[in-house]
């Protein structure tokens, strides 16, 4: 209870203590106890994950000419986080440019014949089998033109494999190569996670899940002090094997926040039903060493009264009485006030 130090003051212990009638009356403000509906808040340890991670690999073979972002950079979306040389996907697109136009001429023959032979074939002067191969040549020509740009696109995709962009904007977590390496189809190039979509991750015990998912938000709270509110719960509907618990995942919006880091901490507070408590103010509270007390109207005296403090309210500055005090009964409301008007009045007598 060492908390309520800053509220509290703190003096000797007096078992009955009766002030004058006068200040009774006029100088004293008290407070009557009655029951109120309270929200139980728990917390879950959570850590914070990111929704979308990748790890980027090479699609095409080369040696790696320049890096631009290292660990822990911030990447924008579509930028270029390394290039590979690419005079051998250069030379495949200038090839496959060449394949499309001689396949574009070819077929520019082919068309005017067929036209050509088509026109002459009812007078007689084309047999049927010129007109056959006429017809099929310009057909195979034509497809010829498809194959050779399916060949061009491919090797676009090629040259544009030599420069690796980042997939989404976010931050870089792993490098596994260097420059000078040469790389292979396949091999690993950068790890990292987008920044701006993340996820607190906690377990929660069979019981709460009911509660968990009647539940339209929950409050993530970050080792700052920053609170998050989120209403996008997901309560996974298996167990661990292991542990019993299960996986809750709640989705944030840290777009506008720059203090959620992957992999830290943080707590998840989830307010379950309500129930009747009796609260009162910090300010009543009376401490000295480990007791814990209130002043009390008694049959006209104000006494000394043990109790036992649950939560405290820090928001509103009040505590909960888990014992010692009843519904009906009197408090005085600032016990530190209290004493000193006490000690004084007994001073004068």
């Amino acid at each position: 209870m060492s908390r309520l130090s800053n509220y509290l003051f703190l003096g000797a212990i007096l078992t009955t203590i009766v002030l004058p009638s006068a200040a009774q009356a006029s100088d004293v403000d008290t407070l009557k106890l009655v029951y109120s509906e309270q929200y139980q808040p728990r917390l879950y340890d959570a850590k914070i994950e990111a929704i979308k991670a990748a790890t980027v690999s090479a699609q095409t073979s080369g040696r790696i000419m320049n890096i631009h972002f290292d660990v822990n950079d911030l990447v924008p979306q579509g930028a270029a986080l390394l290039e590979i040389t690419n005079k051998e996907q250069g030379a495949g697109l200038a090839g496959a440019e060449a394949e499309l136009a001689k396949a574009e001429a070819l077929n520019t023959e082919a068309q005017a014949q067929y036209i050509r032979y088509k026109a002459l074939f009812p007078k007689g002067a084309i047999s049927k089998g010129a007109m056959d191969e006429a017809t099929a040549k310009a057909k195979s020509s034509k497809q010829a033109i498809s194959a050779a740009q399916a060949q061009l696109v491919k090797a676009k995709e090629g040259l544009n494999y030599t420069v690796v962009s980042a997939p989404f904007s976010g931050r870089m977590t792993q490098r596994f190569v260097e420059q000078g390496e040469t790389i292979s189809y396949g091999q690993a190039l950068f790890s990292g996670y987008d920044n701006q979509h993340l996820r607190a991750v906690f377990q929660i015990p069979q019981q709460d899940i009911a509660q968990v998912q009647q539940q339209d938000q929950v409050t993530i709270q970050l080792l700052n002090g920053d609170e998050i509110t989120s209403n996008d719960i997901q309560v996974y509907q298996f167990a661990d094997p292991l542990t019993h618990q299960h996986q809750v995942r709640v989705n944030l919006d840290v777009s506008n926040m720059q203090d959620v880091i992957v992999g830290q901490w943080t707590k998840v507070i989830v307010n379950f039903p309500s129930r009747t408590s009796l609260m009162i103010p910090l300010s009543a509270i009376h401490q000295v060493s480990d007791l814990t007390s209130v002043y009390r109207k008694n049959a006209g005296e104000i006494v000394l009264n043990q109790v036992r403090i649950g939560r405290i309210d820090r928001q509103h500055n009040t505590a909960e009485v888990l014992s010692g005090l009843l519904e009906g009964d009197e408090i005085v409301i600032d016990a530190g006030r209290y004493l000193i008007m006490s000690s004084a009045a007994k001073g004068q007598e």
